[in-house]
């Protein structure tokens, strides 16, 4: 019930931010927790016999049908192996599933089929697990800031740290929510991370980044667990 719960306060989050997009035909919104499958819906019942599709990840194909010439082909060596092993196409409908969903598919899909093309927008969140008293960092899926990046972590919806590095600003805000956070967060110059340390079960939630200019938040789920569940009592 609680996994259920947050997918539907991930999807309404992603939907607002999406919601002013113009000019784009069929855009769905997925959102699931890494190591999920996801399927990606052709919108097909079945397919005629002389469909062709094609579907892309970002500018990269990596799976095409051609019913004529009885062609069902996926590209999962592309664009860097991250898809292998992890690709199936529906003979019936066309529709493209994932398996085993890692942060790395994150991103955008298209597929094109005959003169239709249907965009999706996939969203893949992690779930992190620490015990009470532990650190840990909490990474926005950058690999280096640039020069005009503007990032804000939010706990729930509450701004708990911010970077303009623009205006070389990197500030906490740890006395938000009664001071749970006081002096236990950190920004890193290099990543825009955000490392909180010496958790306690009040750290417990769901954590978002928002990078402006960036077509969507980044979701972390943070579980924490106390000293009676570590040893296997219940609390």
């Amino acid at each position: 019930m609680k996994k259920m719960f947050l997918r539907l306060v991930l999807l309404c989050l992603c939907f607002r931010r999406l919601a002013g997009s113009s000019g784009v035909t069929g855009l769905a919104l997925m959102t699931v927790f890494e190591g999920d499958s996801v399927t990606l819906d052709s919108g097909l019942t079945e397919l005629k016999d002389d469909d062709e599709i094609q579907w892309r990840f970002g500018n990269t194909l990596i799976a095409e049908i051609n019913v004529t010439a009885d062609s069902f082909t996926v590209y999962d060596d592309v664009p860097d192996g991250r898809f292998r092993d992890r690709l199936k196409l529906d003979n019936q409908t066309g529709s493209l599933t994932i398996t085993n969903t890692r942060p790395e598919h994150d991103g955008d899909y298209k597929l094109q089929m005959n003169s239709v093309i249907k965009r999706f927008v996939l969203a893949v969140n992690v779930q992190i697990s620490v015990n009470e008293g532990d650190s840990v960092a909490l990474n926005p899926r950058l690999n280096e800031l640039k020069d005009d990046d503007w990032i804000q972590w939010r706990f729930r919806n509450t701004l708990i740290a911010e970077i303009n590095v623009t205006a070389d600003s990197f500030t906490v805000y740890d006395d938000v929510l009664d001071g749970r956070f006081r002096d236990r967060l950190k920004l890193d110059k290099q990543t825009g991370s955000l490392t909180i340390t010496n958790i306690t079960t009040k750290h417990d939630g769901l954590y978002r980044s928002e990078i402006h200019f960036y077509r969507r938040p980044s979701f972390i789920h943070l579980s924490v667990y106390g000293e009676f569940v570590r040893e296997g009592k219940l609390k």
